[in-house]
């Protein structure tokens, strides 16, 4: 049985929104609304994530993509449209190339880098986790003032002073506490979108990218996704940064919307 916390509201065909590494469904929040106007939204947790428990170790991006694929099947969520963030877009998109989704909207996906961007995005990452922990009973003041917020957020948000401080320390705090963190990051080694995708062109896929986005880096890396891709429809979302929902959420939704309807 794969149990994983996920958030479900509103009414009409199924959306599952996934999220990214050392993060958690609520990264949706800004979105989710407008969604459920239209569709039954189910947001998840992925194994040792947010409240989902861990799986036994090793966790991989591979292991994640089955777990979400057996959580739709024992939910009987047949072909949702799927939308995921950075790890949750490669994993949505390799759902989709399984036949496994009505739409694919991926969020600046992983696995579209050449070895220095794969290896920037771990480094980053991985140090910036690494600064919470030792850093713990400063964090929340840090993060109350729109500098701290700047210095730790940058790598995911286009405008990290303008987020909120409770979310900005529950972003925090959410990638210093996830078990498969480290495990899923070092799978990041050989993360790759899976080459028997023809299912793809059956349906409608959005890659959708910030273009202030510093992490996965806009200029680079959606260039490889349209070369991968050619038949999906790829969006440049201006002022945007890596998890671009709190930066622009009505593009966000728009882009969604537009794919899911499609």
């Amino acid at each position: 049985m794969t149990t994983l916390n996920h958030h479900r509201v509103g009414r009409g065909e199924p959306l599952v929104l996934v999220h990214g590494i050392g993060s958690r469904w609520q990264v949706w929040e800004p979105i989710i609304d407008t969604l459920a106007r239209e569709f039954e939204v189910i947001a998840v947790d992925l194994p040792g994530f947010g409240a989902s428990p861990a799986h036994t170790p090793p966790t991989t991006v591979g292991t994640l993509t089955e777990a979400l694929a057996d959580f739709l099947a024992e939910q009987g969520i047949e072909r949702p449209h799927l939308a995921g963030n950075s790890m949750g877009g490669l994993i949505t998109l390799n759902l989709g190339a399984r036949g496994l989704a009505r739409s694919v909207t991926a969020y600046s996906p992983i696995g579209f880098w050449d070895t220095p961007g794969r290896i920037w995005c771990q480094r980053s990452l991985g140090g910036a986790r690494s600064l919470v922990g030792p850093l713990r009973p400063l964090i929340p003041k840090v993060l109350e003032t729109a500098a701290g917020r700047t210095a730790f957020l940058y790598l995911v948000f286009a405008k990290p002073w303008a987020v909120d401080p409770q979310v900005a320390l529950d972003t925090a705090n959410g990638a210093a506490q996830a078990p498969a963190f480290t495990d899923a990051l070092a799978s990041f080694d050989t993360a790759r979108l899976d080459e028997s995708r023809a299912a793809l062109t059956d349906i409608p896929v959005t890659i959708a990218w910030g273009d202030r986005d510093v992490l996965l880096t806009y200029s680079t890396q959606s260039r490889r996704a349209r070369t991968a891709l050619p038949e999906a429809r790829h969006v440049t979302l201006r002022g945007s940064g890596h998890t671009p929902f709190y930066d622009d959420p009505e593009a966000c939704a728009q882009v969604l919307l537009e794919t899911a309807r499609d």
